[in-house]
């Protein structure tokens, strides 16, 4: 739902969107997403998998049996498909093996009009015909699962090995405060980069600067000693914790840890506050001083202050730390229309750059930051829409 907010001026018009959907969600409607519980805050958490394609071999067979699928689909939809879901089957039973919905049956064809155009006849909404009965529409209610049950996905055939499947507790439509609770392109994008390049980033100290579900801190404890997931929100940081939990069989045998910890970029000073969950001992602040080779940030650049929030802890960590340092930060250019510019136009994206500039040209006796783009050359390891939208910077910040 969008709403505007009229003020005195066009100029001053702004758009508000009650809810934000990511769309790696949108993208891949294939994946099973498993309720598993309500948040604090009554927002239903999903349970979902995502595959590493740890070789080129892997990828390349997950990329053609997704445009098989969605020939095979598309041509059902032209020929009228007639599938029908069992009677008295449960939930369950309406994802085939891909987890697409079984959404065509028996009786209700997809047809082409005089033109060409798809036409598509749907169910009626009340039906009195005894012998067409069971094609009313069935009443589909969440499946709700135990948390931390080791046993769900049991049913689903799985082509990948246990240690290539990373699980993720998350939402999907949330207000804008809370999209750290949701899967982002910029998080894969950044995932993609620490396992094309994991023998540079093996036995480091690594903060991530809002962290959100973890699954980026989670990759690159598959090869780094230490990560300190950082964000804020008990909520939030309690389903992050989970993750690392569900994911020891990734991060263990390596020898890797994620540490979830709170560290809010409006705050002056880390949380240290023993009675506070997530908050952090002297001697994890002293070993983040001492050992941080890396910070991480993936796609949290929508917000402007924000934004200048985090430059700020950039700015405030780096000159606390004892070595030098590199910064990766994955950003998605999300367009807008806004009546105010009559055009299309990426005001977050905008601002991000203006203030990584203003970082390089700082005048500093005691530091120095120069920034470049990666070139998004390096291969996917997981599945995702890499769109041109996409980029990826790396800053080094270095003591003078």
């Amino acid at each position: 739902m969008v709403d505007v907010a009229k003020k005195e001026t066009m100029d001053d018009i702004t758009f508000r969107s009650d809810t934000v959907l990511s769309d790696v969600h949108l993208h891949t409607p294939s994946k099973r997403h498993l309720m598993v519980r309500l948040n604090t805050v009554g927002q239903p958490v999903f349970l979902s998998q995502f595959q590493l394609l740890l070789n080129k071999n892997n990828w390349e067979s997950e990329r053609k049996n997704e445009k098989e699928l969605t020939t095979e689909n598309m041509g059902h939809q032209i020929r009228g498909g007639k599938e029908l879901c069992d009677k008295g089957s449960n939930n369950l039973d309406f994802l085939n093996k891909n987890g697409r919905e079984a959404n065509n049956f028996k009786g209700i064809e997809a047809l082409l009009d005089d033109d060409g155009d798809l036409e598509v006849v749907r169910r009626p909404r009340y039906v009195s015909d005894p012998e067409v009965e069971d094609l009313s529409r069935d009443k589909v209610y969440p499946i709700i699962l135990t948390k931390g049950g080791e046993g769900i996905f049991e049913d689903a055939k799985q082509e990948s090995t246990h240690n290539n499947i990373i699980k993720i507790e998350h939402t999907m439509a949330t207000p804008l405060e809370d999209v750290g609770k949701q899967v982002w392109r910029g998080a894969f994008l950044l995932a993609d980069y620490i396992l094309f390049k994991r023998d540079m980033f093996r036995c480091c100290t690594v903060l991530e600067l809002g962290g959100g579900t973890g699954i980026t801190s989670i990759v690159m404890a598959m090869v780094a000693k230490t990560v300190y997931c950082t964000d804020v929100g008990e909520d939030l940081l309690a389903m992050c914790e989970q993750n690392v939990t569900l994911n020891k069989h990734l991060t263990e045998p390596e020898g890797g840890e994620v540490k979830v910890k709170e560290l809010d970029w409006l705050k002056d000073e880390f949380c240290t506050d023993p009675e506070a969950p997530y908050s952090w001992s002297e001697a994890e602040i002293a070993d983040l001083h001492d050992h941080t080779s890396v910070i991480l940030a993936a796609d949290v650049f929508y917000d402007d202050d924000l934004t200048d929030a985090l430059f700020k802890t950039l700015y405030k960590i780096t000159h606390n730390l004892k070595n030098s340092c590199t910064i990766y930060l994955s950003i998605e250019k999300r367009l807008n229309f806004t009546l105010r510019h009559m055009d299309i136009t990426c005001d977050a994206y905008n601002h991000f750059r203006n203030t990584l500039n203003d970082l390089e040209t700082l005048q500093d006796s005691k530091m120095k930051y120069t920034s470049e783009p990666i070139k998004l050359a390096f291969c996917q390891f997981l599945v995702y829409e890499r769109i041109e939208q996409l980029e990826l910077w790396k800053i080094i910040a270095e003591p003078l």
